[in-house]
């Protein structure tokens, strides 16, 4: 997150884990992302029931190596998916959530201060700009455009407007803390075109790094998690040199 910083040692941080069950200490795969090419173009609705997410490669969420140092603490699961054909990047992901929570009432937003939020980073690997792009359980969204690290923050990051498209579908409840929710699904694209505006072409095969990070907020937890994949030596979103390269793969 663009001020993930100040919270650092302000909140208690959990992880998960693809195949884990709800609120159990797991640890993360050792297989780098794989993006697979997709057979026709993903819908973006949220409800990751094309058959290209059912045969797609999954990633599980977890915390840092900093914080798996730490005394363990309960997590609630969640994983991802990549795919792509010629126009679109896309991610998927599930997310095992007790209390489904996002007090954002528009695009472009802290979502991260407002309740639950998925973030997608993406990075050219020979380049020093990345992207910061956020999806909540209520289909809202956010995107950021950061010419390097140096310049992290700053209003003009704040302005960054794109044709990322975002999908979210709850499986309980939203911003109701007297229940029980199950968690919550979201789909993101984002088009090669806007990965290609800043002077370097951005496509299939490109070499693309990634992160993925989430908050996750709720009533029965004892502090927001902080979850990420892959897994970062601290909990620092914007670690730039360990971020993970994205595979490029098609199905035969």
């Amino acid at each position: 997150m663009i001020r993930l910083l100040l919270l650092i040692g302000t909140i208690t941080l959990a992880s998960s884990a693809m195949g884990c069950a709800s609120r159990v200490v797991c640890y993360f795969p050792s297989t780098e992302p794989m993006a697979y090419r997709t057979d026709s173009p993903i819908v973006i609705d949220g409800k990751l029931t094309e058959a290209d997410w059912q045969n797609a490669q999954r990633f599980s969420l977890g915390r840092s190596k900093q914080d798996d140092a730490k005394e363990p603490h309960d997590i609630e699961p969640g994983w991802v998916m990549f795919a792509y054909d010629d126009e679109y990047l896309y991610l998927a992901a599930r997310l095992t959530d007790s209390d489904v929570v996002a007090e954002g009432d528009q695009d472009q937003m802290a979502h991260w201060q407002k309740g639950d939020v998925l973030e997608w980073f993406l990075k050219p690997a020979d380049e020093t700009w990345y992207w910061e792009l956020y999806a909540t359980p209520h289909s809202l969204k956010s995107s950021y455009w950061f010419p390097g690290g140096g310049r992290l923050g700053l209003p003009s990051s704040l302005k960054y407007e794109c044709d990322l498209s975002v999908a979210s579908k709850i499986d309980g409840t939203l911003n109701k803390w007297q229940d029980r929710d199950n968690g919550w699904t979201t789909e993101m694209a984002i088009p090669w075109r806007d990965l290609s505006k800043h002077g370097e072409g951005v496509g299939p095969g490109s070499a693309l790094r990634v992160l993925v990070g989430r908050y996750n907020y709720s009533r029965y937890l004892d502090g927001v998690q902080l979850t990420m994949f892959p897994q970062l030596s601290v909990t620092n979103f914007h670690t730039l040199d360990e971020y993970a390269p994205l595979h490029f793969e098609r199905r035969h």
